[in-house]
Parts: C-alpha cells; structure tokens; sequence
C-alpha cells in the first residue's frame, strides 16, 4: 500500500473547533509532484444498532442543520478523549434513547469519508435492552425524539430518505442479512 503513499511536507491548522479540526497539507505525490489536501480531523464516534425485546429497531429523529433537515438515525456520537468505543456507546445509548446494555458486539468500524476527513465510526449490536429507570441527561444542545419500528417499516422511510445516512443504511443491511 505504500507505492502510493503522500508525504506531508507541511501542515497549517485552518480551524479548531469542538468537533473537527481543520488543516491543508502540503503533500509530494508518488510520481515527485506537490498537491494540497483539504483535511478535517474528527476523534471518531460509535453507532448502536440496537434492537429491542420485540425485534424492533431503536432509532433516534433529530434535526441535522448541514442537511438542513431532520432524519431518523440509529444512536450514536462521538468519541471523548481517552474514552473507549464501546464505553461512548453505552453512554450515547443511555443518552440518546433510554436503554441500557451489558451486551455490545462490535459489528465494524468504517471510515465515514477517506478523501477528506479521519473518522472512523465504530459500529455496535445489542439485542439485550433495559430500560433506564431514571434519564440520563445527553448534550445541552441535542434535542432528540425516540422511534422503535420493524425492519420492513425502516426499509420504507430509507426509500423515502426519511432515514439518509450512510451509518443507518449499514444497520439496516446488516439486519436484513441477518435474517437470511
């Protein structure tokens, strides 16, 4: 994999940010040439696909402003410092739908979008829910409504773009294919 690898001559940081940071590097290509490449850092995040005691699918709504739009998603969020995937996914789970598990099965991990940006999204299963008795408090500015639904009713609203995103779209072809 090394035959086309890009040195870095130099990095200038454009932007740091709560979530992403920006930087252009500098780079010399393979055949001895320069180019510029626009990077966005990101600490990585986690995704539960997490199904419920009656074979329904847990799905969070919330209104995403780059789409300018809500969509239905499976739970998920980002990685805090030093924090391993699977404790960020038990806290996103808690927080964002209520339910708790001791039992999460890393599925994959993925990178979200190589050409420009280092996330890398770990993806997790858990078919042993318990509801919170009490909520967990999630982000002050992250407001959020709770959907269970069927397989077949999830396939109808991806078809609709009611669910868009890459992270979900792997959920749901992970469960058809387990069915098979």
């Amino acid at each position: 994999m090394k035959k086309f690898e890009e040195k870095t001559i130099d990095t200038e940081k454009i932007f740091n940010g709560k979530v992403i940071k920006l930087q252009v590097d500098s780079v010399t290509l393979p055949d001895g040439n320069t180019s510029k490449r626009e990077l966005i850092k990101h600490p990585g995040a986690v995704a539960i696909i997490a199904l419920t005691d009656e074979n329904n699918i847990v799905f969070v709504e919330q209104y995403r402003k780059a789409l300018e739009k809500s969509i239905l998603e499976i739970p998920a969020g980002k990685l805090e410092e030093g924090e391993a995937p699977e404790v960020t996914a038990k806290r996103e789970l808690e927080e964002e739908t209520g339910y708790t598990t001791d039992h999460l099965e890393l599925v994959t991990s993925f990178y979200t979008s190589p050409g420009f940006a280092d996330e890398l999204v770990y993806v997790y299963f858990t078919d042993q829910l318990q509801r919170l008795d009490d909520a967990v408090a999630g982000d002050e500015d992250e407001f959020v409504e709770v959907y269970e639904l069927p397989l077949e009713e999830a396939e109808r609203l991806m078809a609709e773009q009611r669910i868009h995103d890459a992270k979900t779209a792997y959920a749901l072809l992970y469960l058809k294919n387990r069915r098979v």
